[in-house]
C-alpha cells in the first residue's frame, strides 16, 4: 500500500508549533500519513519488558485519553509503547508514533502491523530520513521529539536504568508536565516510575487523576467500537465461535469475522484448535 510521505522543515507553517517551541527541535521531520495529526497530545511511554500490570495500566489510560480525542504519542517499541498505540486505535482515537529509524522502516518488527495502520490513518514520524535503518543513538534522540510533541508525558512503567528517563528529562527541559503511574515496591519494572514520583512527577492512580491533571475532567469519552469493547468483554467471559459471538452481539458474520481478525492481529485474542476464540 502506498502512503502519503511528507517532509516538514523547522520554520515552515506546516511544522508542528508545539515541537518548534521545544529546546532542541529537529530541523527536518520526515513522516508518513497525515501531518495534521501532529497536534499537542499525551506521550505515553514505559518499559519494553512490560508486566501485565503495566500493559493493563497503559491500555486503560491511553485508551481513555484517545477516546476523549487526545492524541496518544509514543515510540512503537514492544511493551508499553506498542500497547499505547493499540489502545488508541481500539478507542478509535488519534495516535502518532515517533521512530529511531526512517518512518517507512518497520522497527521493531513486532510493531509492523501497528505502524502500517498508523501510516494509513494517523502518522509515523522521525528525524531519520526515509529508508534509514535503526541506529542506537537515534532512539535517545527521538525521545526528545516524543516529549516535544506532547503537552505532558506519562510514564506508565519503568525500571532502573530506563530509557524512559531521557523522555522525562526532555519533557522537563521543554516545560512539559511529567506524570507517572505508581507500582509495587517489589517490582523491578516500577522502580523508575516510583522514583519519578519521589522526584516530583504527578501521581496517576486512575483515569480521574489523569483527567484532572490534564484539565479535561468534563470531556466525554467517545463510544468504543465493537472491536475495542464488546467482543473482548464477551470473550473474556467465555471462549466462543464467530457465529455464536455474532448472534450474541447482534452483528452480521462478515463484520464479526473482520473484527476477530483485527483483534487477533493485534494480539488481543487467540483462535483455538476447535474454532473458538478467547482472550489471551
Amino acid at each position: 500500500m502506498t502512503h502519503r510521505r511528507f517532509i516538514l522543515r523547522l520554520g515552515s507553517a506546516e511544522y508542528p508549533a508545539q515541537l518548534a517551541d521545544s529546546p532542541d527541535p529537529p530541523k527536518v521531520l520526515f513522516g508518513i500519513g497525515d501531518p495534521g495529526a501532529l497536534v499537542p497530545g499525551l506521550a505515553v511511554v514505559g518499559a519494553r519488558r512490560a508486566t501485565p500490570y503495566g500493559l493493563r495500566a497503559t491500555r486503560m489510560l491511553a485508551g481513555w485519553a484517545a477516546g476523549t480525542g487526545i492524541c496518544v504519542i509514543s515510540g512503537a517499541a514492544i511493551g508499553c509503547d506498542r500497547e499505547a498505540h493499540l489502545a488508541a486505535l481500539d478507542a478509535n482515537g488519534p495516535t502518532v508514533a515517533v521512530l529511531g529509524c526512517g518512518p517507512d522502516v518497520d522497527y521493531p518488527r513486532r510493531s509492523a502491523e501497528v505502524l502500517e495502520e498508523l501510516r494509513s490513518s494517523h502518522a509515523v514520524v522521525s528525524e531519520c530520513p526515509f529508508g534509514q535503518e535503526p541506529l542506537r543513538f537515534a532512539f535517545a534522540r527521538r525521545n526528545r521529539i516524543i516529549a516535544g510533541l506532547a503537552s505532558a508525558v506519562l510514564v506508565v512503567e519503568a525500571g532502573l536504568p530506563s530509557g524512559t528517563f531521557s523522555t522525562a528529562d526532555a519533557a522537563l527541559d521543554a516545560g512539559r508536565d511529567v506524570l507517572a503511574v505508581p507500582g509495587s515496591i517489589f517490582s523491578p519494572e516500577s522502580r523508575g516510575s516510583n522514583r519519578l514520583i519521589r522526584q516530583g512527577a504527578s501521581i496517576i492512580n486512575d483515569v480521574a487523576d489523569l483527567a484532572s491533571t490534564l484539565g479535561v475532567e468534563g470531556r466525554v469519552v467517545k463510544p468504543l467500537p465493537v472491536a475495542g469493547d464488546a467482543v473482548i468483554r464477551a470473550l473474556d467471559a467465555d471462549a466462543m465461535r464467530p457465529d455464536d459471538l455474532a448472534r450474541a452481539l447482534g452483528l452480521d458474520i462478515v463484520q464479526m469475522a473482520r473484527t476477530l481478525g483485527a483483534l487477533e492481529a493485534r494480539g488481543h485474542i487467540a483462535r483455538y484448535a476447535d474454532g473458538r476464540y478467547g482472550v489471551k
